[in-house]
């Protein structure tokens, strides 16, 4: 039988927090260069733009409720409570990405409804 710590060693927690929030910074600066970019793309019609930034908006939700999660697992306790988290996470997950898809299918069904009109 593996015997599992309980306790996470304080060294390991810190250093993973450092990661943690390291990893964070680097996501917020991609996704803002990213906006950036799309915001610039004066080429796209507008119904185009408003799917590109709808999709990189929910890019940005889904990957910021990662990193709560993640945020959250640096803390837990116990692995119950790992178990845990991780199971409510992909409940939520399962549901925005749902709604997610029915917002951008809506999206793309009007800008294509948009570009036939021409």
């Amino acid at each position: 039988m593996i015997d599992i710590p309980q306790q996470i060693p304080t060294q390991i927690r810190d250093l993973a927090e450092k990661n943690f929030e390291q990893a964070r910074e680097a996501f917020l600066g991609f996704i803002g260069a990213a906006q950036k970019a799309t915001g610039s793309a004066e080429a796209l019609p507008s119904s185009a733009k408003e799917a590109v930034t709808k999709a990189m908006s929910f890019a940005e939700s889904n990957v910021n409720a990662a990193f709560d999660l993640a945020q959250k697992l640096l803390h837990a306790k116990d692995v119950q409570e790992v178990f845990s988290l991780q199971s409510e996470f992909a409940k939520s997950q399962l549901q925005a990405i749902q709604n997610q898809a029915k917002e951008l299918g809506e999206s793309a069904q009007a800008a294509f409804n948009s570009a036939t009109k021409k």
